[in-house]
């Protein structure tokens, strides 16, 4: 694979409020590929908000879905791909995105996605109690999974051009690194 015509697809995955779609909409452009956000496309399949389909059958019903939606984007063309922020916790769905696909996570500090998160009212997750200690205890629960994605990289409250920079370059040396094996 080379960033100038990638035969793998990127995915990205974090907690919610750290910038996937924001990030990968841009990263995608700069690499010249198409951009999905995952949850629109399970909205799209579902005919309901991720909100809803969380009220009406659960969270395993959900992430059943975001499974069967994950898989079929991967298998398509290369693209950039945002992830919600429980997809790679979910056993099955990490293992396919880590066969098939580069793995980014993407990381922020708990401020950075308290203040990110307050601006919308539609993470079913955060709706039951005081986001912040959901999203430290949330952080605590996922990144030991989230650490086995191929990259980490650490947003920040900065312009995102600097993230996509980041990513570009660690995606350079994860290519070369790969093709050195």
């Amino acid at each position: 694979m080379n960033l100038e015509n990638p035969d793998r697809t990127i995915v990205l995955i974090g907690l919610m409020g750290v910038g996937k779609s924001t990030i990968g909409r841009r990263l995608a452009l700069r690499l010249g590929l198409g951009f999905v956000d995952a949850d629109e496309e399970i909205e799209r399949a579902a005919g309901r908000t991720v909100s809803e389909i969380f009220e009406s059958f659960g969270e395993a019903a959900f992430r059943d879905g975001e499974r069967k939606v994950i898989a079929r984007l991967i298998e398509g063309p290369a693209q950039v791909i945002a992830t919600g922020g429980g997809a790679f916790i979910d056993a099955e769905t990490r293992r396919l995105i880590l066969e098939r696909s580069i793995s980014i996570w993407l990381d922020a500090d708990i401020d950075v996605l308290v203040e990110r998160t307050a601006r919308r009212d539609t993470r079913p997750l955060l709706k039951s109690g005081d986001p912040r200690s959901i999203l430290v205890r949330l952080w605590q629960e996922r990144s030991p999974q989230y650490a086995k994605a191929d990259l980490h990289i650490k947003s920040s409250d900065g312009p995102h051009e600097q993230v996509v920079d980041q990513i570009v370059k660690a995606l350079q040396g994860h290519i070369r690194e790969s093709s050195n094996r």
